[in-house]
């Protein structure tokens, strides 16, 4: 192997191609788009459901498509006996996101064309999947609550028939709108961690459930989807926008992280989910009375005071999810409902069109030592 410069952590090594995302900076603008279309069009004149089938087929839907699509998903949202048996028998103390990956690995094992990868397979597998995450997270939720179920209805939007679920009523149109346009945001953002590992497990031509089992399990860390928890304990610690300041020095000055604030590709110019969130997180405090996005802009506004960095999407997803009344522990979870089309379209690609994902290490270790024989060694 010859000698290389190693970008730890990969960073910037272009490690594919793909037609799923494109991220570039332009101009000081970033620019986020999937499949060609600006995510600031999608997030305000699109819905979840027709940006999943987007991200899934390639293009946007005709009418008559994305009601068919509409249909597909809401009739696969209930969920099989085992897997509720399986809700009920995991201990009460579980996480969430193991929930999920448990449930995931568990349907893998109930469909009997689990190795079956074909193109109309594949796309049958990610109907079902996306359609049943927000009712895993939902019953499990209810469940460890002592509550009913409530099951899935026909009648509402994938982001309303969740809070619906989770709540027991249907939510206000500003909650249900605030929640599609957050999935819509989180629903696909190139190689991230969670994304690469679903496409390495593809390489090996995993079944579709390994894979997305492999991208759940990556997503839980407090560096990837973990960190809008992350900033939830935060804001809950500053509880006042008059601490932020304060809080934030202090922080510096020990030098801990604060959570929300920076990303590896949007160096010095602001995320564009985050600055659709914030306008989210800003629209339901008001609506919902809640102390939250006040916090926030104190930390954001300390942060860039003492460390020129900008809030990421993480930063203001905590503010949206606490106003519309998500537990903080399932965070991660709603984080994973968005992302859960893009991991698909990007395990459908590497399918298709695939090489076995297998990179080198530089050795830094000893060399030629000698072998010891156990009797010498002392």
């Amino acid at each position: 192997m010859s000698e290389k410069e190693v970008l730890e952590g990969l960073e910037d090594v272009i490690a594919l191609e793909s037609k799923i995302s494109r991220i570039e900076l332009v101009d000081g603008t970033a620019i986020l788009e999937y499949r060609g279309y600006d995510i600031r069009d999608l997030a305000k004149k699109s819905t979840f459901e027709e940006v999943c089938y987007l991200l899934l087929y390639g293009d946007l839907p005709k009418k008559y498509e994305l009601q068919d699509f509409k249909i597909e998903l809401a009739e696969r949202r209930e969920l099989p006996p085992q897997i509720i048996g399986l809700l009920t028998h995991l201990p009460q103390y579980t996480h969430p996101m193991v929930v999920l990956r448990t449930s995931v690995s568990y349907l893998g094992s109930l469909d009997k064309k689990l190795h079956e990868k074909s193109r109309e397979e594949c796309l049958e597998k990610s109907k079902s999947l996306i359609a049943k995450f927000p009712t895993i997270i939902a019953y499990f939720h209810r469940i460890r609550m002592g509550k009913n179920l409530i099951p899935p209805t026909l009648e509402l939007s994938h982001a309303a028939n969740f809070l619906y679920m989770l709540h027991g009523e249907e939510p206000s149109s500003t909650a249900e709108r605030a929640l599609d346009m957050d999935l819509i945001l989180h629903a696909e953002h190139e190689l991230n961690a969670s994304t690469f590992v679903a496409r390495v497990a593809a390489s090996t031509l995993a079944d579709m459930y390994a894979c997305v089992v492999a991208a759940t399990g990556t997503l839980m860390g407090p560096l990837h989807g973990g960190a809008a928890n992350e900033v939830m304990k935060m804001l809950r610690e500053v509880a006042t926008p008059r601490r932020a300041e304060e809080y934030v020095k202090k922080k510096l000055e020990m030098g801990e992280r604060i959570m929300g604030f920076g990303h590896r590709v949007y160096r010095n110019v602001m995320d564009p989910r985050a600055e659709l969130l914030r306008g989210l997180a800003k629209k339901l405090s008001e609506e919902k009375e809640s102390i939250w996005f006040k916090v926030s802009e104190a930390i954001a506004e300390a942060v860039y005071k003492y460390k020129k960095l900008l809030p990421n999407i993480d930063f203001y997803s905590a503010s949206v999810y606490a106003a519309l009344g998500i537990p903080d522990d399932l965070f991660v979870n709603i984080f994973a409902m968005g992302r859960i089309p893009g991991w698909l379209a990007h395990i459908m690609e590497q399918y298709e069109n695939n090489r076995l994902i297998r990179p080198r290490a530089k050795y830094i270790g000893e060399k030629n030592k000698e072998y010891i024989p156990l009797t010498r060694r002392e």
